[in-house]
């Protein structure tokens, strides 16, 4: 990962490929390019990661010998300036790279078909396949690719210039570390791997049933399978999982556990350690002492765990002692020396313990805990944070760092560190001044951010993923402490104070499932180039020149692999296609939670097209939207950046119009294309949203939201850029509606979900049933907890009445619909033809007038005419 510049809060940085240049070879980034006369008016997209500024991309192939070529060194800079959507993208160069498994050798049987003196690249061999070969998958497949990969269309346009446009783009959502009920297939042996780039066989693949040689999708290379794909008929290579399946996983037998069975018993847990903040009022004190207490019940017998309490101290609780709350004192103004560690690891004290032994201990910890005394105001008081995190990974890689070298002992998964902070970083290293007026104050913040960035790589390096969970009043100054949870592998979240929502995030920070040293590859086919990434990754180092001679796949290093996760990749064509379909391949290695290294191996087709209506029909509205919003919340670093991005999606709405859509009769207008009509409601709703809009009110605020947002999986994104609105009906049902204010009906109750809250809104008639209101509300809590029970981090859950001050914050989340035509509102909202005349007209009139215009007014204003109702 790179550092950032000073004005960047953004979670990845802006990386943009250059051509190679005759600059000295010693530099590893070239001078920024010279600034045009004409800047642009839209963002020419870039590749995006968090990535470190010696990125190397792939040498370029000679067509006429295979020798390789100088490597083109990639630009680093902050994000551009909005893009032109008129222009063509300028091609990008592939961004990175890193090592590949072992190559297999390839070995041919006595019964190929291939001369045996010509080797498998030949002209001869290929003729051979195309003449032989056998598919092995039908259409059908036996498992939904899609629950890892989602593409933002079905049907890939084959022209160049149609297939670029950049207002609409096309790419593709990559959950790597999602699990799902059906499972992917597991084998327990090494893949095969095409010896020219890389790639793995796979359910596309061709197989010459002689010989068993199997063509690469990607590359079309020919390559052997030490006679293992040997059949007499396709059928019987589907007993191969990875010639069956799109999605498979492979165990590395040699670093497995002997008896190795994947269940709960046999996970090995990785230490949690509690960092706490010791400076806390009473209020603040007593809720996180009842959230910590049901955390600590809650935890699995052989978690291991460590406490910490911080302030101008740093407190490490030792659980050798029984009877009594004990801890060794350490100094916060400064990092531990080597001494202070050694004396402290090697001393008697047991700072982590298996919880079935030290439950007594850490609940008598808890509970001895006592609220700030001093009169000084929270954001001034002394907080060592940064000293305190070293000190817990101190404790967490033990004395065996110092044995082996600085090289920790291996556990399963990844280590956790949660900071419990009710405020600032103000005290020791990687703090800042408790005042913002400090003379020094733009210096220190620069230092202190360095500091917090380098510690969070660190315990990246270790296996160590930070999770900062912040609550109460007191800002915490959030773009201090990000780094720290980012290049870790962690989250930031902020609460509203340490209670109910706190204590389920202390839960699932601990539990969820998170493989450790994770490499996503993505490869395409030549056609098919990668021009941005946005997620929790960054660039892996290792050249594959020496493994595979054309490897063009761009590596990803992952600090921890988990479900809450996913990469947004943006895609261009480089040249027309000629094929009917075009190939990508997705794989993941880690070490997962058992401590065995997979390889999950994701391969997927799609179908090309020269018609841009069935390419319009194939696209994923979904999906698209949230590929749209991430691009553009990564250059929505600041409050002004993200008034800008507003103006953004309004020219990107116009120029899908222009582009796509029918044009309006007696009219230079175009209609936007009724195809897409839920994505443009869905950018809608992300202009007026927390992330882009007004409607949160504290800047640290949508700077959480943001950078959550840009690594959360698909789930949690599609409802952070578009809330869902069920409304409850009798008998404990609900009806999904449009996210429209016409659902505000008196006498109904809604759930709207909107990925980091969930609001219940009763409204007025029905809250003055009692009877009704308590079953209402709830089967209203009920569905609440089921949507969000596995969604880390958990959402705040509101529940409020009809005229009340906090039903703000659910009313400014609803397209304001009320003021179109009423043929517009029934196309639109169909759920009000089922309404009285008495109904519609009670409805009308408990709306008050404000200015926020409703989407239809908004696309007017855009002179784009409103996609037709689905």
């Amino acid at each position: 990962m790179i550092n950032l510049p000073p004005d960047s809060r953004g979670y990845p940085v802006t990386i943009a490929p250059i051509n190679p240049s005759p600059q000295s070879e010693n530099s590893p980034i070239p001078p920024p390019p010279s600034s045009s006369p004409l800047p642009p008016k839209f963002p020419q997209p870039k590749f995006q990661s968090d990535a470190s500024p010696s990125m190397r991309t792939p040498s370029m192939m000679s067509p006429s010998n295979g020798a390789r070529g100088g490597s083109p060194v990639p630009h680093m800079s902050t994000p551009p300036g909005p893009p032109i959507f008129t222009s063509p993208v300028l091609p990008a160069a592939v961004p990175f790279r890193t090592p590949p498994a072992t190559p297999q050798p390839v070995a041919f049987s006595s019964g190929t078909s291939l001369p045996t003196s010509s080797p498998p690249h030949f002209s001869n061999g290929l003729a051979e396949i195309d003449r032989q070969v056998s598919d092995v998958i039908e259409e059908t497949q036996t498992v939904d690719e899609a629950a890892y990969v989602l593409f933002s269309a079905h049907k890939v346009l084959k022209q160049k210039k149609q297939a670029n446009i950049p207002s609409l783009g096309f790419g593709a959502l990559v959950c790597p570390g999602r699990e799902i009920s059906s499972g992917p297939q597991i084998i327990q042996r090494d893949p095969h791997r095409c010896q020219n780039c890389g790639a793995y066989s796979n359910v596309y693949c061709k197989i010459l049933l002689g010989s068993g040689q199997w063509q690469c999708v990607v590359c079309r290379n020919l390559n052997g399978s030490n006679g293992e794909y040997i059949a007499s008929s396709k059928e019987e290579l589907r007993s191969f999982p990875e010639l069956s399946s799109p999605i498979v996983d492979f165990i590395q037998t040699g670093n497995m556990r002997p008896g190795f069975i994947p269940v709960s018993d046999s996970r090995i847990s990785a230490p949690v350690v509690l960092v706490i903040d010791e400076c806390l009022g009473e209020q603040h004190l007593q809720h996180l002492q009842s959230s910590l207490h049901a955390f600590v019940d809650s935890l699995p017998p052989t978690t291991r765990v460590g406490v910490i309490l911080y302030s101008r101290t740093i407190s490490v609780y030792d659980f050798g002692e029984r009877s009594v709350a004990s801890a060794d004192v350490l100094h916060g103004e400064k990092s531990p020396t080597a001494e202070d560690l050694k004396s402290l690891i090697h001393g008697l004290g047991i700072y982590l313990s298996p919880i079935r032994e030290a439950l007594p201990v850490v609940n008598s910890i808890i509970s001895s805990l006592r609220p700030y005394k001093l009169d000084i105001r929270e954001p001034s008081r002394d907080r060592c944070l940064g000293a305190a995190v070293e000190v817990a990974m101190a404790i967490i890689r033990g004395p065996s760092a110092e044995i082996t070298g600085g090289v920790v002992k291996r556990v399963g998964g990844n280590s956790r560190i949660i900071v419990c902070a009710g405020g600032p970083n103000t005290y020791g290293p990687g703090s800042v001044p408790h005042s913002l007026t400090h003379p020094n104050y733009p210096h220190l913040e620069k230092t202190a951010l360095k500091w917090m960035d380098n510690l969070g790589r660190k315990a990246q390096r270790h296996d160590i993923v930070i999770d900062i969970l912040c609550a109460g009043t007191c800002p915490v100054r959030v773009p201090i402490l990000q780094p720290l949870a980012k290049a870790s592998g962690g989250v930031l979240v902020l609460h509203d104070d340490f209670g109910e929502a706190f204590g389920v995030n202390l839960q699932r920070a601990s539990n969820r499932a998170s493989g450790a040293r994770g490499l996503l590859e993505i490869r395409c086919a030549d056609d098919i180039l990668i021009t941005q990434v946005i997620g929790p990754g960054e660039e892996a180092h290792v050249d594959t020149y020496e493994t595979f001679k054309n490897d063009s796949a761009l590596y990803i290093q992952m600090p921890s692999v988990e479900e809450s996760q996913s990469f947004a990749i943006s895609m261009e064509t480089k040249r027309d296609i000629k094929t009917d379909y075009v190939y990508f391949q997705f794989s993941v290695q880690y070490a997962n939670v058992y401590q065995a290294n997979i390889s999950r191996v994701i391969t997927v087709r799609l179908p090309t097209t020269d018609s841009i209506s069935q390419h319009l029909a194939s696209v994923q509205d979904d999906v698209a939207a949230v590929l749209v919003a991430k691009r553009t919340l990564l250059r929505a670093t600041t409050a002004a950046e993200a008034v800008s991005m507003r103006s953004n999606l309004d020219e990107r709405i116009k120029d899908i119009a222009l582009r796509f859509g029918p044009p309006l009769t007696k009219s230079n207008m175009h209609r936007f294309p009724k195809e897409l009509s839920l994505l443009s409601e869905h950018l809608f709703h992300l202009r007026r949203g927390p992330l882009l809009g007004g409607i949160v009110g504290h800047e640290d605020e949508r700077l959480v939201y943001r950078n959550l947002f840009l690594n959360a999986s698909f789930d949690l994104s599609l409802r952070m850029v578009a809330p869902r609105c069920l409304m409850h009906k009798e008998g404990g049902t609900f009806e999904e509606l449009p996210a429209y204010d016409l659902a505000l009906q008196s006498d109904s109750a809604l759930v709207l979900d909107h990925g980091t809250d969930i609001f219940i809104w009763l409204g007025a008639e029905l809250a003055a049933d009692e009877a009704r209101c308590a079953a209402a509300l709830a089967a209203c809590r009920t569905l609440a907890e089921e949507l969000s029970e596995i969604r880390f981090p958990a959402p705040r859950i509101l529940a409020f009445r009809e005229g009340s001050s906090q039903g703000r914050y659910l009313v400014s989340r609803l397209i304001p619909a009320h003021k179109d035509p009423p043929y517009e509102q029934e196309a639109r909202f169909p759920q009000l033809r089922s309404l009285t005349v008495d109904q519609r007209t009670k409805l009308k009139s408990s709306f008050i007038h404000f200015d926020d215009p409703s989407f239809l007014e908004w696309m007017q204003s855009l002179k784009v005419g409103p996609p037709e109702p689905s």
